[in-house]
């Protein structure tokens, strides 16, 4: 039997919407449909988003595909699942989002030790002139590598 490797499922929308400034893993409560789906790689964190309830950390409009395989006890694609943290996360991440600005995004989805882990990232939204700024700086870095093909990567 040939080992899978599992799919780590990236935001690829946060690292363009958002300055990421501190992060945290946080295992995730899941169904068994929902793991066997996750392991084929069919989900995705672009429209989600997590927040804060009750002293419990929760996830919301996080997209998996419902397994095709599991009959009548499928799950809900879109529906709210609680993350894993511990009280002192819980509590920065509440002392995080008090401040004006700031938001707890989902960055990637990934497999660790046969759990499924999110990385969260406290994160402030980016201004439109941030974002031209990151659009320039990654062409001047994709044009200094094309002019020196590759002999060493720029770091800016």
């Amino acid at each position: 039997m040939s080992q899978k490797s599992n799919p780590t499922i990236k935001n690829r929308k946060a690292s363009h919407d958002y300055h990421v400034e501190e992060t945290y893993e946080a295992g995730i409560v899941l169904r068994g449909s929902e793991v066997k789906s996750l392991r084929e790689g069919n989900a995705s964190l672009s429209e989600s988003f997590a927040y804060l309830k009750d002293g419990e950390v929760w996830l919301r409009d996080m997209y998996i595909k419902p397994y095709k395989e599991a009959s009548y006890t499928n799950h809900d694609e879109r529906r709210e699942r609680k993350l894993l943290l511990n009280k002192r996360e819980i509590a920065d991440l509440d002392k995080a989002v008090s401040q004006k600005g700031y938001t707890i995004v989902p960055l990637k989805l990934y497999f660790k030790k046969g759990y499924a882990k999110i990385l969260l990232g406290i994160a402030r939204g980016k201004q439109k002139h941030d974002k031209r700024e990151d659009i320039k700086e990654r062409d001047t870095r994709r044009e200094l590598e094309r002019k020196y093909k590759g002999t060493y990567k720029v770091n800016m």
